[in-house]
């Protein structure tokens, strides 16, 4: 290095230890800043936190105590107005508060890191935005689930063909069908509670990642942040990042149940299907093709759906090799992070707006269900029910749903001698009548079923769920 050259790494937290410059190319391979600065309201409350726990605990004076904490009220404004002087070369978020706030009140502002290092600190910001993403997507989920709700509601009496295979199946209400996504939804909302319990842990006071000598009150600083609990083990502490991996694993079940939902939509908005249409404002035409349609909104939902996966299989194979405790690989927890939480809540936002637009095809609906023979089983449990063995019952309906096709008959179309020849029980009245899908769909009575009587029931047990308050 020239003497006449700067030494940068003197401004540098960890600087006493080296005598040339880090590389620029180093420095800004290694800064955090341009993604972790997110984090600079959760940084403010946790030092915030830890200040008034150090003054208490007799650690810094209470005036000094004081000085600290208004100088990061200051700061906090200063981000708040966009006013800010982030700089680059400090590497990240906390490093750029630390050295804001000694600018503003001089060298007690280094009093602050007394007792923690930024492995603990990190851990605790991450904590904190955690913890507060997992509201907000609760909240958003329970909103989602609202939509589907009055979507249900409205659609009570509308029969569609269900599938197995995607083939004709048996009939079924269309609320029945987007129940099941609601229920989906239900069990996406319990995994995000349950995976606020492990984001739920303070690790403030961990330091590097051997504890402190200082006589620190964790206790303190975690009934401040409103932690439930403790990290009971320093290097558990500065290492762990189990909690945002399971925010990322919660996150892709959802989004999984998503775009199995949006298939559907890009299916039934389809000319073949034609079971509804979505709204003109969450649809794009094409710029070659007048006529078209397209459903956009859920298309994207299918492909971020693959993004969130990539996030979380990313972030498994950066911890699978980690040795004890923390490594600058740590750092690549963030962007996986940020970018997951900024999709599912974008996703989440747009999709019930999505399901508002759409406008159910009844009479298309109506068509469709004639054409199918998803009202076989119905002679099959007709028969089973007169005593005859569901297997030999099973077999007489599949041939005469084979004649059907070699006459080019529909099951209605046949006559009571038709059907009375392939089994005495099936010209009766009483046979007949199963063919009807609304017969059909009657007919499903038990708990869980789609029969209208047991689809309210669902409904209730459903508000009954979304007013339960998670976290």
């Amino acid at each position: 290095m020239n003497g006449k050259e700067k030494n940068n790494n003197q401004d540098k937290p960890w600087g006493g230890r080296f005598k040339e410059s880090l590389d620029k190319r180093v420095e800004a391979f290694t800064a955090s800043l341009p993604f972790d600065r997110r984090l600079a309201a959760e940084d403010i409350l946790g030092s915030m936190a830890h200040g008034r726990m150090l003054v208490k605990a007799g650690i810094i004076a209470p005036p000094e105590g004081e000085m600290i904490l208004k100088g990061l009220q200051e700061i906090r404004e200063e981000i708040s107005r966009g006013e800010f002087p982030y700089d680059i070369s400090l590497e990240d978020i906390h490093m750029n508060i630390e050295k804001r706030l000694i600018d503003k009140i001089g060298p007690v502002g280094g009093k602050l890191h007394t007792a923690r290092s930024r492995n603990d600190q990190v851990a605790l910001d991450m904590h904190l935005y955690v913890k507060k993403e997992l509201r907000e997507v609760e909240k958003l989920i329970s909103a989602l689930q609202e939509v589907i709700l009055e979507l249900a509601q409205e659609n009570l009496e509308v029969i569609i063909p269900g599938y197995t295979h995607l083939q004709r199946a048996q009939p079924v209400l269309l609320s029945h069908h987007l129940m099941a996504y609601f229920w989906m939804l239900q069990r996406d909302r319990e995994r995000f509670l349950d995976a606020h319990k492990r984001a739920d842990l303070m690790p403030l006071g961990a330091g590097a990642l051997s504890g402190t000598s200082f006589p620190i009150d964790r206790e303190e600083v975690a009934r401040e942040l409103g932690f439930g609990a403790l990290y009971e083990n320093s290097m558990d502490a500065v290492s762990d990042r189990d909690f945002v991996l399971e925010f990322l694993s919660c996150s892709c079940l959802l989004l999984m149940h998503l775009s199995r939902l949006s298939e559907e939509l890009v299916l039934w908005s389809s000319q073949e299907f034609s079971f509804l249409e979505l709204g003109d404002a969450f649809t794009t035409g094409s710029s070659m093709m007048p006529q078209k349609k397209n459903p956009d909104v859920p298309e994207l939902v299918r492909a971020k759906t693959g993004r969130v996966y990539g996030n979380l299989m990313a972030l498994l194979t950066v911890f699978k090799g980690l040795p004890l405790t923390y490594n600058k690989d740590m750092q690549e927890d963030k962007e996986s992070l940020f970018d997951s939480v900024d999709t599912v809540k974008d996703v989440l936002t747009i999709y019930g707006q999505l399901l508002k637009s759409i406008k159910v095809s009844r009479e298309k609906i109506a068509t469709a269900l004639q054409d199918d023979f998803s009202t076989a089983t119905e002679l099959a449990d007709f028969l089973a029910l007169k005593g005859v063995p569901f297997r030999e019952a099973h077999h007489i309906v599949g041939r005469l749903v084979r004649h059907c096709l070699q006459e080019g008959k529909l099951l209605k179309d046949l006559s009571s001698g038709e059907l009375t020849a392939f089994h005495a029980l099936l010209g009766s009245d009483d046979a007949l009548s199963r063919l009807s899908p609304g017969e059909a769909v009657k007919a499903k009575t038990c708990r869980g079923g789609t029969a209208p009587e047991a689809v309210r029931k669902q409904l209730q047990a459903a508000r009954e769920a979304l007013n339960t308050s998670f976290i």
